[in-house]
């Protein structure tokens, strides 16, 4: 016979499929993806209904067309299921769906329900919430999703949510996974488990614990072993909640406490499964239920489990139970119980484990005896019961999160009886109509919203009422009824929609009910579902799918969580934190944050890591200098002496206390440019480094507990102290003055600077045994300058350049912070990409800045409109922050946009690619500055990275653009690589920003000068540019401020090599006057503020402006006032000579009113930020380090006192002192008596006449003198008598005014301490 060559090729090939399908099937059994619903049988699939008999559920196969291609139910609505019973317990991985085959009939969403006895079905739960899986927008394409998690059941059901606008709900499924198998044990609450150990003693260093259970206990224990040696480990349920408890060790002292407890979980009384697994190395623990892992350590000091005989399972030995009886023992299931590599299920199946205890052992777990009842905002279930008696009784358990709801309701003949939850407690309000409206009212229990079952019980019988809660009949509650009551026989749980004359007060509730009795027979709500007997509305039954959403707990920093039925809300008060979740810090990262807020030197909270774990915390901030000091300041007090210890061989342990963690130390000398730490050891023959060769007796331990040999002023791996270093020891054969070992007392101190060593945490000094040793010895505070965080920035200089960091993690909580400045109009801040989810900050548009990103539920876009532009070449804050509450968007600590996230939906943010800033994937890309770049608390190093890529820079220049205002009083900004500073230099200010007045107390008979210098004179052109030089002036400004109880005085008077001065006074009465004479006049032109006494101990500003004839006044508060100089002045004030502050020594033509009236004895008081135009004369003097003209002539006291704030309150326009018609108002001058051009006509004619005489009495003197005596060369000297005795014309005043030489009183002194 011959061959067939097509049939053996057939043959091969069908061979071939077959192996390839067999090794394909064995592929998928390994990786638990096999298909599980196809192969059942027709039978194995069920429905709520079905259309019609070709429509049925055994058709609703993926990819079959059989039948009618599909299931579909009689009605399309969210009350119709399909059931899948899987003919045993499966692990499922994935489902998928199909619309019915050719149809216009598919489900858009849907969820999955799971049981292992088809009652009691749990609700698929991913990212907390009940999940709705996406399903099909056609008849035929599947559509696959993979489980977040392993599920293990029997049953499965399919609930339609959504369908085909142009038909109805149409299904066909697949359920993807392999076989599960795992023996289980039955516990009764008496039965334990003991596995003996091998040893009488285990040392156990490692332990693996695993297990399966199952329960509607909320109490009871799983695990429990002990030791002797007070070691224990117990897995227990404590109200519904799974508590891990470990010691490994307390000592007998109780100095070393061991004992660690950790809860996980809650309502795990809920009859479902739950898988823990325990993981212990040492004092490292994970402990993990239901996919939520914990890691945590254990408190102590040791780290092997000593446990005695046995570790039991299900409850505790009787021998190891107080006499009190101790915890309960578990009832329920469990299974899959594994302990350190041994089967414990598979062990007692093999009857190789006592099991005596039990009195029933059996390998199964039966189903839930209940049948609970879901209901939400939108519930109602309404029950039958007896009409027309005169008995209610009613009683339910319920578990709730809602702190009010509306649990029963039936109306009377006539009235009716409300049970309610109201703020935790149950209510009863019972309406009895009688003539007039009668309510009696109940209440009973609180905190009944804690999630826990609760029972009531409702009895109304006859002429009284009686509440009871959980079953304390000791705590009923009792009440008298006015009548009998006549039952009508409707019920309504959950809900009474209805709106009737007699509605309940609570409209809804949001929980669950089980155990429902009426009229003292149990509820069968198998039937209500089934349509046997009365109504519900979206009240899902058998299934409890109450939510505890602060398990895990969302709320960060310690937040406090608090639940509804739905939602969940964080309370942050008094953590430090805020947002929907307590996620982002209220505090700045550093002082130098504060600083260009515009801050000033103070104690404040710093939070360095943002959002991170550590906490905030309370610092000193230096901002007086240039740099901006961190200060942590320890518990040692200066000089403490050193006393000798027990243990001579061990030395003396100084410890120092911080106020602060060490990990928040670190945060600070980390992110700090430079740290030190001054050190001082004074000594009295007690050596300290014991130089040059020998051992160190004395050495102190920093981060890290690491020791170190060398002392202040000096560096690592250096044994010498400053004195070694700077070669100038009190014994140079020695590299410390206490190594000398001297009777005398000496002393090493100096600086600590190398910051990773810092800070000093120990101090162990070793020399102080001896007879006749002494040490004493100072820490000082640890002090940190500049924030490399803060500053930490990078250029992007083409569209192209970016930087690439590692992959964002922020599942479920994610900050995002920068500063930025660009002058273009748009461009990418940063991206990360995933497989579809996303995270991407951008500038839109010169107004905008957009934050988008998607977790899965499709992409959202925030954006947050400014009203200026952004493109201004200025620093801009762009803070973003996504968690499973909201999302939010803010600018510039101003303009915020907030999004709430969708109630149900994706909350992980899963991220794969690496993270770009600056452009990425072809989007447009940054030109500009980013710095401070922070996410979740993490600084990311954009100068390291930048020094290594291309197109992009390190660092940013132009801090000034956006800081700049902070600089006030005239300084100027100075910009610096990392930040910038104040130039006060020609200012009357000092400081950081140029707000601390310098002032100074002036005794009688002090002046200060300062010298104008000529163009002439021979100083460089360097100390030129520092002093300013002579000149004409059009206009000036003169600005001050005074305090004085003592009149008169000079203020001021500046004064030129002409007879140009311009001077203000206080005159005898107290008043004010401004003298300017700038020539053209015969006499000065004078502005008296007559009414008001400026010597009255108040401080008080004076500010003074003129422009060509036009002069500015204002004093204090009050509005400025403007004045004229005549047409016959000059306006220039020629070659500008001395500024005079306090009192004048002039040498030639000077008005003599001044000399007379106000020079002697000079000012008493106080004079603050004297400034005339760019000139500080007040500063100047005061501050002989830098170069001036500037003398001070008798004693000058540096004060602020001239500047204090007005004791008086700041007047309203309405009684403008400066105006005619503020009725009431002293006013400071006479405004009738002044013409417009500012002069007094009727003074001025008095005047003329008066120089008049005066100029012919002057004359003739002159012609006399001349005569008497015909001296060349002698000049005049506004000096009082007495002077020719006199060496010189300082002299002459210190001869004169005996006031000069007299000190401050006590008082005074006082006053500016």
């Amino acid at each position: 016979m011959g061959r067939v060559p097509g049939l053996e090729l057939i043959w091969m090939l069908g061979m071939l499929s077959a192996c390839t399908a067999s090794v394909k099937a064995r592929a998928a059994s390994q990786r638990c993806d096999e298909v599980l619903a196809t192969p059942l049988p027709y039978s194995a699939f069920s429905s709520s209904s079905v259309l019609a008999p070709d429509f049925g559920a055994g058709y609703a196969k993926l990819n079959r067309r059989v039948g009618n291609g599909g299931w579909s139910p009689l009605d399309s609505d969210r009350y119709q299921w399909l059931q899948v019973d899987l003919r045993g317990r499966k692990q499922i991985m994935a489902i998928a769906t199909q619309g019915r085959y050719s149809s216009s009939d598919w489900t858009k969403q849907y969820r999955i329900l799971y049981s292992d006895t088809a009652s009691n079905w749990r609700p698929y739960r991913q990212d907390g919430n009940i999940w709705t899986f996406s399903g099909n927008w056609n008849s035929e394409r599947a559509v696959r999703h993979e489980l977040q998690y392993t599920v293990v059941a029997r049953y499965l059901r399919f609930i339609p949510l959504e369908w085909s606008e142009e038909g109805r709900t149409g299904l066909r499924v697949e359920v993807y996974g392999c076989a599960y198998w795992a023996d289980v044990i039955s516990f009764d609450g008496q039965g334990v488990i003991p596995y003996r150990f091998r040893h009488k003693k285990m040392k156990i260093l490692k332990d693996v614990i695993s297990l399966r259970f199952k329960t509607s206990k909320g109490d009871g224990v799983l695990i429990h072993g002990e030791g002797q040696q007070g070691d224990y480990i117990t897995l227990e349920l404590r109200r519904a909640k799974l508590v891990l408890q470990i010691n490994l060790g307390s000592n007998q002292y109780g100095s070393i406490q061991g004992h660690t407890s950790v809860s996980s979980g809650s309502l795990l009384d809920d009859d479902h499964w739950h898988s823990v697994l325990i993981e212990r190395y040492r004092r490292s623990v994970n402990f993990t239920l239901d996919q939520q892992t914990q890691s945590f350590r254990t408190n102590g000091e040791f780290g092997h489990l000593d446990l005695d005989y046995e570790i039991s399972f299900g409850g505790m030995p009787l021998s190891a139970k107080p006499i009190s009886g101790g915890p309960q023992n578990f009832v329920g299931c469990m299974e899959g119980i594994l302990y350190n590599g041994d089967n414990i299920t598979n062990l007692v199946r093999r009857r190789k484990l006592d099991t005596s205890t039990f009195r029933n052992l059996t390998f199964s777990c039966s189903a839930p005896e209940t049948y609970p009842a879901f209901f939400n905002s939108t519930s109602t279930l309404q029950l039958p019961g007896h009409s027309d008696a005169d008995t209610v009784s009613v009683s339910l358990h319920f578990r709730t999160w809602s702190p009010s709801g509306l649990l029963l309701f039936t109306p009377l003949m006539p009235g009716g009886v409300e049970l309610s939850l109201v703020e935790g407690k149950v209510v009863v309000h019972i309406y009895i109509s009688q003539g007039k409206n009668t309510r009696v009212d109940i209440s009973s229990g609180s905190g009944l919203n804690d999630g826990q079952w609760h029972s009531v019980h409702f009895l109304a019988l006859e002429s009284f009422a009686m509440l009871t809660i959980n079953g304390d009949e000791m705590s009923s509650v009792r009440a008298t009824l006015p009548m009998q009551i006549r039952t009508v026989g409707e019920y309504y749980f959950g809900g009474y929609f209805p709106r009737t004359d007699l509605s309940p007060s609570q409209r809804s509730f949001q929980g669950c009910m089980q155990l429902i009795h009426l009229d003292g027979e149990p509820v069968d709500l198998h039937a209500v579902e089934q349509g046997k007997m009365g109504s519900f509305e979206n009240v899902s039954l058998d299934m409890c799918a109450v939510i505890d959403r602060c398990v895990p707990n969302h709320c960060e920093h310690g937040g406090r969580c608090s639940q509804t039925g739905d939602t969940f809300r964080c309370s942050c008060d008094g953590t430090g934190y805020t947002g929907a979740t307590c996620h982002t810090s209220i505090y700045e990262q550093s002082c130098e944050e504060y600083k260009h807020l515009g801050r000033t030197s103070d104690s404040y909270w710093i939070d360095p890591d943002g959002s991170g774990p550590l906490e905030p915390f309370r610092v000193s901030c230096n901002m007086t200098e240039d740099k901006v000091w961190t200060r942590l300041a320890n518990d040692l007090p200066a000089q403490t002496a050193v006393n000798a210890g027990s243990d001579p061989t061990q030395g003396t342990v100084l410890r120092l206390n911080y106020s602060v963690s060490t990990d928040q130390v670190n945060a600070v000398t980390s992110s700090a440019e430079h740290c030190e730490q001054h050190v001082a050891y004074a000594c009295r023959m007690s050596r300290l480094l014991n130089s040059p060769d020998g051992s160190p007796y004395t050495w102190w331990i920093g981060r890290g507990n690491e020791r170190h040999f060398y002392w202040g002023g000096s560096g690592p791996g250096i044994q010498k102290c400053a004195c070694g270093i700077e070669r100038n020891c009190t014994d140079p054969n020695y590299y410390c003055n206490c190594d000398a070992d001297q009777r005398q007392w000496r002393e090493d101190a100096g600086v600590l600077m190398y910051k990773d060593h810092l800070p000093v945490t120990q101090v162990v000094v070793g020399d102080v045994q001896r007879s006749g040793s002494e040490a004493r010895l100072t820490v000082g505070p640890l002090r940190c300058q500049g924030d490399r965080n803060y500053w930490n920035a990078a250029s992007f200089n083409t569209p192209a350049s970016y930087l690439h960091f590692p992959t964002f993690q922020g599942e479920t909580s994610a900050d995002i912070s920068f500063y930025f400045k660009t002058s273009s109009s748009y461009g990418v801040f940063l991206e990360n990409l995933g497989n579809t989810d996303f995270i991407r900050l951008e500038l839109k548009s010169a107004y905008m800045v957009s934050f988008s990103f998607d977790v899965g539920n499709g992409p959202v876009e925030m954006s947050v409109r400014s009203p200026a532009p952004l493109n201004d070449d200025q620093w801009h804050r762009v803070e973003a922050e996504r968690n499973v509450k909201e999302a939010m968007l803010r600018l510039d600590k101003q303009h915020r946009e907030v999004r709430a996230a969708p109630p149900q939906g994706h909350t992980r943010l899963q991220l794969y690619s690496q993270l770009f800033v600056g452009a990425s994937g072809g989007q447009r890309g940054f030109l500009g500055c980013i710095r401070s770049l922070k996410m979740n608390g993490v600084t990311l190093d954009l100068e390291e990275r930048a020094k290594v890529t291309p197109g992009v820079k390190p660092g940013c220049s132009g801090h000034c653009s956006s800081y700049g205002m902070h600089c006030q009083n005239g300084g100027k900004c100075v910009e610096k690589y990392n930040g910038y500073s104040c130039d006060c230099s020609l200012t009357a200010f000092d400081g950081p920003f140029c707000t601390d007045d310098v002032g100074g107390y002036f005794e009688s008979g002090t002046m200060v000068r300062y010298d104008f210098m000529s163009d002439s004179s021979g100083s460089s052109s360097a100390v030129k540019g520092v002093l300013s030089v002579e000149g004409n002036l059009t206009q000036e400004e003169l600005s001050f401020s005074f305090s004085t109880s003592h009149a008169p005085s000079v203020l001021v008077y500046i004064s030129s090599r002409t007879q140009d001065y311009l001077a203000v006074v206080l005159r005898h009465n107290g008043t004010l006057q401004i003298r300017y004479s700038l020539g053209g006049l015969k006499e000065p032109f004078t502005i008296s503020l007559d009414n008001r006494n400026m010597a009255n101990g108040q401080p008080h500003s004076v500010n003074i402006s003129r422009q060509e004839r036009l002069i500015q006044l204002q004093l204090d508060h009050y509005p400025s006032i403007s004045y004229s100089l005549p047409e016959a002045s000059d306006t220039e004030f020629n070659l500008v000579k001395t500024i005079f502050l306090g009192k004048v020594f002039e040498t030639g033509q000077i008005d003599p009113v001044l000399i007379e009236r106000y020079n002697t004895p000079g000012f008493v008081g106080c004079l603050s930020r004297v400034q005339f135009n760019r000139i500080a004369p007040l500063k100047a003097a005061l501050r002989p380090g830098v170069p001036s003209t500037a003398s001070i002539q008798g004693v000058l006291v540096e004060s602020n006192c001239g500047a204090l704030p007005l004791t008086i309150p700041p007047m309203s326009a309405a009684f403008d002192p400066w105006q005619p018609e503020s009725a009431g108002i002293q006013f400071p001058f006479n405004e009738e008596r002044v013409s417009r051009d500012g002069v007094n006509r009727d003074s001025a004619i008095i005047g003329g006449i008066i120089a008049v005489v005066i100029f012919t009495i002057l004359c003739t003197l002159v012609f006399v003198v001349r005569h008497m005596f015909r001296h060349k060369g002698s000049y005049h000297t506004n000096e009082a008598k007495g002077a020719e005795s006199a060496d010189c014309a300082d002299a002459a005043i210190i001869v004169n005014d005996p006031a000069f030489t007299e000190t401050i009183d006590e008082s005074k002194k006082e006053w500016f301490i």
